[in-house]
């Protein structure tokens, strides 16, 4: 059956001002700087620098980092820094309303940024110009036996019991009421494209999956990812491993570490990526996965019922703790507060989200 599509869709910009080129890092603030490390690197990433205040880690590929800790009373996601190709591009974003003159990064790598809040209050960093590091040896890909095509002969698979290696940042998926304006306001000033769009069934769109414009050079499936919620909050961000069975042990690590599991292992229907979840201290989700679709900027956007059932092919069903949120005090003002003002968010909405995912 068709699909209703009574609401406009998340599309491309013409004439973006800037087309972003990498998800350059995500910023937390905690509590405890020396807990989120040992997450940290149970999960596979890399420590570059710690100090009483801050916290950089990295992984394999040639990001000077990739994850920002900041020493802070509450915990929270802070924001994220978008590569983009350089100086011009940040004086373009610097005469947007609200933004920040062109500054000087003291952080690891060092280069140039620019300051901006996006239509749901999410701090987004525009950078260029940050020196790579070296990039550090990791395990090849193994080479897996088809019963039509063996490859390993004589050899076996013996793999050392180490935390998954983390080769880079993949993306970010953030939850916010004012779901079009915000969409908007990505495709227009870093020019995402739309990958593929769940929409509910009154044809409103519930989830956007947005990858990177590089032209004919093939993206990631989705770099970014923005779904209908009551407030605006993170929901997870990926980190790409080398293969399956660095998924595998890496949940065989988590767990042995004592860490919480959140959901896995599966394969997703849209971006296709072999995936495993996992919880921090604070609740916060973090995504290991492999093989992910990739696409060029020719690619048309495909829209797709939402549901739990249409997140993964194969794998447990998505649990409904996957997607329930926090009801904080601070929760439920914003809740009442984004039915009063936001074009977006009704209570048939919410009640047909929360029959779909709740």
């Amino acid at each position: 059956m068709p699909l209703k599509l009574t609401t406009a869709q998340p599309a491309r910009h013409p004439n973006p001002t800037t087309r972003a080129r990498a998800l350059a890092y995500l910023v937390f603030d905690r509590p405890d700087l020396a807990q989120a490390e040992r997450f940290l690197t149970d999960f596979g990433l890399r420590t570059v620098s710690r100090s009483s205040e801050l916290l950089f880690l990295r992984g394999t590929g040639a990001a000077p980092f990739c994850y920002v800790v900041r020493k802070a009373a509450r915990a929270r996601f802070a924001g994220f820094g978008l590569q983009v190709a350089g100086l011009a591009d940040l004086e373009a974003l610097a005469r947007l309303p609200g933004a920040s003159p062109v500054e000087v990064m003291s952080w690891p790598g060092g280069g140039s940024k620019v300051r901006l809040t996006d239509p749901s209050g999410f701090r987004v960093d525009a950078v260029t110009g940050q020196t790579p590091v070296e990039v550090l040896a990791h395990r090849p890909a193994a080479a897996y036996n088809c019963a039509d095509a063996p490859v390993r002969v004589d050899d076996t698979v013996r793999l050392p019991p180490a935390p998954a290696e983390v080769m880079r940042l993949g993306h970010v998926v953030l939850e916010l009421a004012d779901y079009q304006a915000t969409c908007a306001w990505y495709t227009q000033h870093f020019g995402f494209i739309p990958s593929d769009v769940q929409v509910l069934p009154d044809g409103s769109p519930a989830v956007a999956f947005m990858r990177l414009d590089l032209g004919p050079t093939p993206a990631d499936h989705h770099t970014l990812a923005l779904a209908q919620g009551f407030a605006a909050a993170y929901s997870h961000s990926a980190y790409e491993v080398v293969d399956a069975d660095a998924v595998g042990m890496g949940q065989h690590l988590l767990r042995q570490k004592g860490w919480k599991h959140a959901w896995g292992i599966g394969r997703h229907i849209l971006g296709s990526q072999i995936f495993d979840y996992w919880q921090d201290p604070w609740g916060d989700k973090h995504e290991h996965y492999c093989d992910g679709d990739l696409f060029t900027a020719d690619q048309p956007t495909g829209i797709h019922a939402a549901s739990r059932q249409g997140m993964s092919q194969w794998g447990p069903l998505m649990p409904r703790s996957f997607t329930k949120p926090h009801l904080t005090p601070a929760n439920l003002a914003a809740l009442v507060r984004n039915l009063r003002r936001s074009p977006d968010l009704t209570v048939a909405k919410l009640r047909t989200l929360a029959a779909l995912f709740g």
